[in-house]
């Protein structure tokens, strides 16, 4: 189960319109002044965004646009060799640069053609109700910076290229889109903390981090697993339990470390029916219906 205490980098604005972003004391970037300055910028341009508007362009550096290059190069090979199809196809018919970071408006016009989302800048991580809500109206709130270039593979917290080549890659995909929205509605409908935290939980170990079995091989789906070079040669060799929705929502998680936990889906069939069946159907007295006690790993 998720904790919001364990949200990273917290944005502020001051009463005189100064935006600060808060790395951790354990951020690769953390003693980086220009890094920092860098945030603060980016989150500060999020943050004088109007909707409705097209998001306010991005002038990335030569810097960060070799880190996406190499992050692109390095994944490549990754995802044909652990991707499901489903994402493999979406990749190809969404046709992102490898070159550089695109901007969000250059997101949202090659998403929006295949399965009407787009991509809405956001300064940090947004709270779930706001998050998942917006996936209802086929938005996407996504941040717009880099991770520090001293690790350019790996990330304590979701950057442009979690939000992107993970997610965005996925939402090429009418089937991934359809699940997304699913949970957004389901964001809207019900009242309840509770409710809300069973919703994410079961996001995270399914959108973010799922894996399913295609052609007796278990591949990665999740735009966790797929935006991460580490954990996407790491997945098969954690323990991987059987699709159960209470048991998604009572595990224990660390949204900063891998996932030791794992819940493959035997196909996409079964994918879309226990999850999407989920994300349909849960209310208010889900939680109460499925005894829910947040056990350890």
């Amino acid at each position: 189960m998720f904790e919001e205490a364990q949200l990273y980098s917290p944005v502020t604005q001051s009463e005189d319109g100064k935006v600060t972003v808060h790395l951790g004391v354990d951020h690769p970037g953390i003693q980086d002044a220009e890094y920092r300055a860098r945030r603060n910028a980016i989150a500060a341009s999020a943050l004088a965004w109007t909707p409705g508007a097209e998001p306010l362009p991005i002038a990335y550096t030569d810097a960060e646009n070799e880190v996406w290059r190499l992050v692109c190069t390095e994944l490549a090979a990754k995802h044909e060799r652990y991707a499901v199809k489903e994402f493999l196809a979406a990749k190809d018919a969404v046709g992102l640069p490898t070159d550089r970071v695109p901007q969000l408006a250059e997101v949202t016009d090659r998403l929006t053609p295949l399965t009407g989302f787009v991509y809405h800048p956001a300064p940090g991580l947004v709270d779930l109700r706001t998050f998942y809500g917006s996936l209802a109206r086929g938005i996407f709130l996504s941040t717009q910076y880099v991770r520090h270039p001293s690790q350019p593979l790996y990330t304590p917290e979701p950057d442009i290229i979690h939000e992107v080549i993970g997610h965005g890659n996925m939402l090429g995909s009418p089937r991934f889109a359809a699940l997304k929205r699913a949970a957004g509605e389901a964001t809207e409908r019900v009242q309840t903390d509770a409710a809300l935290q069973m919703i994410a939980d079961v996001f995270w170990f399914t959108l973010e981090f799922g894996v399913l079995y295609e052609d007796g091989e278990l591949r990665a789906y999740g735009a966790g697993i797929l935006s991460s070079y580490g954990e996407i040669e790491e997945f098969r060799e954690m323990e991987i339990r059987a699709l159960d929705i209470t048991a998604m929502a009572t595990v224990e998680y660390d949204i900063t470390s891998y996932q030791p936990v794992l819940f493959g889906a035997a196909s996409f069939g079964e994918l879309e029916d226990v999850v999407g069946g989920f994300f349909t159907t849960v209310d208010d007295d889900t939680p109460a219906r499925h005894g829910l006690e947040p056990t350890a790993v």
